[in-house]
Order: C-alpha cells, then structure tokens, then sequence
C-alpha cells in the first residue's frame, strides 16, 4: 500500500512538472514558413544580441499570425536594425522575394554579396521623408512612388510612430497599391492610451484605435489582432526607450487584408 502510494505521488508530480512545462514552453510552429523561422532561431550564424531578442519579439508566432509563407513576395519598410530583415531573408530563400523600402540599400547588398539574390532594396527615390519640425525622430512623408503592385504581404516593425499622423494616411495608400488583392499588411507598435493626447514621453507610442480607422480609410478590411506583444507591466505612462521598459514595452498587433 505504502509502495503504491509512493508511486501515485511521483505520478502526480510528474504529470504536473509536464503540465508546467506545457505551459511555457513556446508552442511548435503550424507552418512551414514558421519551421524555417524555427530552424534560424537554433542556428548558430545569428549573433547573441538576435538571440536574446527571440524571447520578447516571438518571431515564429508573430510571422505565422501575419500568413507568411515560403514563396511570398514580401516589402520590409525600413529595416532599421535588421532583426526581422534577417529571418525574412532566411525564411523566404529559394522561393520567395524580400524587397526593403527605406534605408533597405546596405542591408540587401550585404545579403546579396552572400548570395541571397531575393533580397533587393527599393529605389531610395521612390520615398521621400523629411524631419517634421523640431520634432526629432517624426518624419513626413512627401512622396511615396512604388512600382510594385504585386505583394503578398507588407510588414512594418515599430516604424509607423516615426511617420507623422498628417502623412500616414499616404503610406497606408501606397501600401494598398503594392499589394495584390487578398494581400496581407501587418503593424507593430508602441501602445498609447485611447485618444491621449502627445507628450515628449510618448510621442513613440501610437493609439491602435486610430491606426486601426486610419489604414481602413485606404480601403483595407481589419482582419485581427494579437496579444503576442502585449504587455501588462508597462503602464503606457513613459517613453518606450526608458531602462524599465525598454524592449518590453507594450505592443499593437494588428493584421489587414486588401479586398
């Protein structure tokens, strides 16, 4: 009887260790674009700064939400550092076409010169942003002339807050003209309270609400949201480049379709 108790206990604690691990242990992917992303992320070719980044950005589950897929034709709108750039590149190698716009130049010739023809730039004359006022970091957009009309899915990766709200509404236009129909365009940003007016604390923050009713006036239909990105210690009071927060701030996930 002792024995058997013995047993019934360990069993108890086993199933529940598994359970925990269940629990948080990353869910496997559901594609096959989402395997590819999976297999980078083991590599040993990424540096220890992507790697720490995996955690926070879940790059697997977020490219998986959006429908990437093997053979897409994808526009990256400015790289920056080049996180996403990289498992893009990787994930849609063989098959697949990766085209940066704005500030895009550097990052394809250095995959081209490894062999990654499906990495190219955009022309740089084809976007036209200029600094708005004395605000550092805002820019307005004054021309955007893309002669693509045939993406499959358009991602932007905390770059939209850097755009000013008088000329977003011209880049989500232009995004709509590069998609094909049923294409996808996919947001990422800051998080800022409902109608909260700027402050110098969160002029990197953007209300979802207004995105939202912003790139559905440029005729996309919403299709979800994620709370992938959300965040429930950041309290949407301070600048997302704070120590506190940074790199967990909260996050806007949104995904659109082109009827």
């Amino acid at each position: 009887m002792k024995t058997r108790l013995v047993m019934n206990i360990a069993l108890c604690i086993i199933l529940a260790s598994t359970a925990a691990r269940a629990q948080f242990t990353p869910p496997q992917p559901a594609t096959e674009a989402g395997r590819r992303v999976q297999a980078l992320l083991s590599s040993e070719v990424r540096s220890a700064a992507a790697r720490e980044s995996d955690s926070y950005r879940k790059p697997v589950a977020t490219l998986e939400f959006f429908g990437l897929e093997p053979g897409m034709k994808v526009i990256e709108f400015i790289p920056a550092g080049g996180y996403y750039t990289e498992i893009l590149a990787h994930a849609l190698a063989g098959d697949g076409e990766l085209q940066l716009l704005g500030y895009g130049a550097n990052a394809a010739a250095d995959y081209q010169g490894r062999g990654m023809r499906h990495v190219k730039a955009i022309a740089p004359d084809t976007l036209a942003l200029t600094q708005a006022g004395s605000q550092f970091g805002i820019f307005t957009l004054e021309k955007i002339e893309v002669p693509i009309r045939d993406a499959d899915l358009f991602l932007t990766f905390r770059n939209l807050h850097n755009i000013s709200e008088a000329t977003r509404p011209l880049l989500h236009r232009a995004v709509f003209n590069m998609l094909k129909r049923g294409a996808i365009y996919g947001i990422i940003d800051h998080t800022k309270r409902h109608n909260e007016p700027d402050t110098q604390e969160t002029w990197r923050r953007l209300d979802p609400v207004k995105v939202i009713k912003e790139v559905e006036a440029a005729g996309f239909e919403f299709v979800d949201y994620s709370g992938l990105h959300y965040r429930p210690d950041d309290e949407l009071k301070y600048d997302t480049t704070r120590p506190s927060i940074n790199r967990y701030s909260d996050r806007f996930t949104l995904k659109f379709r082109k009827p």
